[in-house]
């Protein structure tokens, strides 16, 4: 059985797209042409990939699992290029990262602007994505790299703990649970909460450790970034559930108490995610060591 590289990369701009229009339209090929070479693996697998409606395609079961393929296949075929670039032009690439909330918002900014700017000819796709999709997009190749907080379960993958950080509840000045040394998550409970937004994947966190409790969020303000639920903690809008590294960046300019949670899901290792570290290119891997040297070394929790 013998497959065309580039009808693996047409296939996946097809599937992504859910459209063999728009597919062919990123393959930079006729609809006609994106048809025929969709037909030519179906042929040489002996599967149907595509369903095919008015409203466009869907894949398959056996689509779903060439597209997971594909998908690897092409990366290492970038990863290839990649390392092959390096002999003639220094370090040469493009990064995907699929990260949580904490990494996009907190970690990553900075310590990226410092890598970039030493590495020009690299280009990096930073999304903010939940951790099972974080675990599937490296899974299926859809993510050069991943960034999670917490327990990682999934075979398959490689994983480089580069930091733990801890959930702290964050108070204004005065309020009456300021001045506990610890607390547990039932006891801030009957006090309005400034949270992320849904989606988050803080959010999803306490979501479903309020459920475990019976009882529900009183949410007052959802917002999508740690700097205003800080600011509306500052106000006295109400309390607020943030990790250790965040409240080290705003402690300074803002107004807020913290009190550490006493839970064990309230401290959480921070990992990289790879499928495997010796076949990424060598700017993924500079990028990881970065990451672990610079971010693993300023995000220590402090002692109780």
């Amino acid at each position: 059985m013998y497959f065309e590289l580039s009808d693996m990369r047409v296939f996946i701009h097809v599937a992504e797209s859910s459209s063999i229009t728009q597919g062919a339209k990123r393959a930079h090929l006729s609809t006609a042409a994106t048809s025929a070479r969709i037909k030519a693996l179906e042929g040489q697998l002996g599967a149907k990939l595509l369903y095919r409606d008015s409203r466009g395609v869907t894949l398959t079961p056996a689509g779903i699992k060439l597209l997971r393929h594909s998908r690897v296949i092409m990366r290492q075929v970038d990863f290839v290029k990649s390392e092959f670039a390096e002999y003639g032009s220094g370090m040469l690439g493009h990064i995907r990262i699929f990260a949580n909330t904490t990494a996009v918002t907190e970690s990553l900014p900075e310590l990226l602007a410092q890598f970039l700017a030493l590495h020009p000819a690299v280009t990096v796709d930073l999304q903010e994505r939940l951790s099972r999709d974080i675990v599937r997009g490296v899974l299926d190749g859809s993510a050069d790299l991943g960034l999670i907080a917490g327990p990682v379960e999934a075979e398959g993958l490689e994983v480089i703990h580069y930091s733990t950080d801890r959930l702290l509840l964050a108070l204004p000045v005065g309020h009456v649970l300021a001045s506990r040394s610890c607390i547990t998550l039932a006891e801030t409970l009957d006090y309005p909460h400034i949270s992320f937004r849904e989606g988050s994947t803080l959010y999803d966190l306490m979501r479903v450790q309020v459920e475990r409790l019976g009882r529900s969020l009183p949410m007052r303000v959802q917002v999508s970034s740690y700097e205003a639920i800080c600011r509306m903690i500052e106000t006295g809008v109400g309390l607020g559930i943030i990790p250790e590294s965040a409240s080290r960046r705003y402690c300074n300019t803002m107004r807020f108490v913290t009190v550490p949670l006493q839970e064990p899901w309230a401290i959480r290792e921070r990992s990289l995610l790879v499928r495997e570290l010796d076949a990424v290119p060598g700017c993924v891997k500079e990028l990881i060591d970065t990451i672990v040297d610079r971010i693993g070394n300023r995000a220590k929790p402090s002692p109780n």
